[in-house]
């Protein structure tokens, strides 16, 4: 991805995010120049990778395989509690159309909760003893409320509406078109982008950057 379209999602999603009354923390709004200021005292948000969190997977087609994460808080994979904290929080800016590839985790819980703007598409599936696809029925909780469906049902999440998604269940999600730019919550248990993402295909989870202009953010993975 170019610097330059990375700077712009960032942009258009803080725009986006106030519009609908959504603050982030101040480090959301950090320069590189002021974190080079920033020393120890910072060590939670660079160790957890808080913050911007820019990704085509790399299929250099970002409109119709990519996500804007920002991630608010989390604890640390490696020593939990760390900060007390044995849980994560992320923003997720979804477009229509705009797959994330189906993938399951292997240690994190997460409630996907679609908070604002389109309806949230997901599609399902228990992992096989392969590693694939089960064509099993899927057992999910929806707010709450228990529901049996068939191996690759497409559950719709419409604003305010939420699904727990457990270990080892595979998900792919995107925004239904024709209903706008999605703005979801994801609240889950540790969050480990490194090593307990398993996705279906080989992708790549973090993005090469072409730098075409200099950052006005530095991403998750960039910090000094």
């Amino acid at each position: 991805m170019k610097r330059s379209e990375i700077n712009l999602l960032i942009h258009d999603a803080i725009n986006l995010l106030h519009q609908h009354q959504v603050r982030l923390p101040p480090f959301a709004y950090w320069s590189p120049e002021v974190w080079q200021r920033k020393g120890a005292e910072c060590a939670e948000i660079r160790e957890c990778k808080l913050g911007w969190d820019i990704t085509d997977f790399g299929s250099g087609a970002f409109e119709r395989v990519g996500l804007v994460v920002f991630t608010a808080r989390n604890g640390h994979h490696k020593r939990v509690p760390y900060n007390g904290k044995p849980y994560a929080e992320k923003i997720l800016i979804v477009r229509e159309n705009q797959h994330t590839p189906m993938h399951h985790h292997t240690l994190k819980s997460e409630d996907i909760i679609c908070r604002s703007g389109g309806n949230l598409l997901i599609r399902l599936y228990n992992r096989a003893a392969d590693g694939g696809l089960a064509n099993t029925d899927v057992e999910v909780s929806l707010d709450g409320v228990r529901y049996r469906v068939e191996a690759g049902k497409i559950m719709r999440l419409k604003p305010g509406e939420s699904i727990t998604l457990t270990p080892f269940l595979y998900h792919e999600f995107w925004t239904e078109e024709g209903t706008g730019t999605s703005i979801v919550g994801e609240v889950s248990s540790v969050n480990d982008d490194d090593s307990d993402n398993s996705f279906l295909e080989r992708v790549g989870r973090f993005p090469s950057i072409e730098e075409d202009v200099r950052a006005t953010h530095w991403l998750c993975t960039e910090y000094r």
